[in-house]
């Protein structure tokens, strides 16, 4: 049994942080999530694993709770498959209390949020459960969209193209149009000249495939770091291909620790 700290965003941040550090990049990460209070044995282990370099002064912490949102994942050793078991306790965040953590911050100018919305600031939206409601009017309004395989097929898209192909009309401000498909690879719709393009995934035999939790994760801060930091010097097939390449390098080992020096010789030849 092993335990280690999760959620989307957090994920995306531990690896931007490891990117940013390797190349120096003037780039400030900051966390906005609801924790248990912040005293809380649950609360230091989360902030400690994303390091000093991610600032989480603007979360939202509750008091007299002291457990975190888990989520428990059992591994058949038989046959590989994964059972997941989510609980929650944390009251979710309010837009009030999401507001008052934007303002923390100070100027806004040149930043981006994934995944809220924000007056001129970049808007970066991932749609992965397709039971959650009201994901669909959150991405028209954003800059960056990022859809997962299982929301994909949901809606009954047997491909990413055609996935983001549909959305053209669908998603009239996105910038950005990216979907995940697995050991696939990754497909990246770009403004205004509606090109799509794919890029497979890293060739992984299944004896190498270590922990494929976060991988996902792992594309979207491969794709932000890549657009944030080299939006002009790499054209959108550099992009799409160094985050495909970094999600496919994770699932290779537990957790997120030292992708950045994995991947570091992949920036350098660029």
């Amino acid at each position: 049994m092993s335990r280690r700290r999760g959620g989307n965003c957090p994920n995306s941040l531990e690896v931007m942080q490891q990117l940013v550090d390797l190349t120096q990049s003037k780039l400030s990460l900051d966390l906005i999530c609801v924790l248990p209070e912040r005293e809380s044995m649950s609360t230091r282990f989360i902030t400690q694993t994303l390091g000093s370099d991610v600032n989480c002064s603007c979360c939202i912490y509750r008091q007299h709770l002291v457990d975190p949102a888990s989520c428990y994942v059992f591994k058949s050793r038989e046959t590989g498959s994964r059972t997941i078991v989510n609980y929650n306790e944390l009251p979710e965040m309010t837009f009030d209390e999401f507001k008052s953590s934007v303002e923390k911050l100070g100027s806004i100018e040149d930043t981006c949020f994934h995944f809220e919305i924000k007056p001129s600031a970049l808007i970066s939206v991932e749609l992965e459960n397709p039971h959650r409601l009201g994901l669909e009017n959150l991405a028209a309004e954003a800059d960056f969209v990022f859809y997962a395989k299982s929301w994909a097929q949901a809606f009954g898209y047997s491909s990413m193209e055609k996935c983001l192909e549909a959305q053209i009309t669908v998603l009239p401000k996105a910038k950005y149009l990216c979907c995940t498909w697995g050991d696939k690879g990754a497909a990246l719709l770009t403004r205004p000249e509606n090109a799509c393009i794919s890029m497979p995934a890293l060739a992984i035999p299944n004896a190498e495939v270590v922990d494929p939790i976060g991988a996902g994760d792992t594309f979207v801060a491969g794709m932000l770091f890549g657009i944030l930091c080299y939006r002009d010097d790499w054209d959108q097939t550099r992009k799409l291909q160094f985050a495909t390449e970094l999600a496919s390098l994770k699932v290779r080992q537990e957790g997120f620790q030292g992708l950045g020096s994995v991947v570091g010789h992949r920036i350098e030849r660029r």
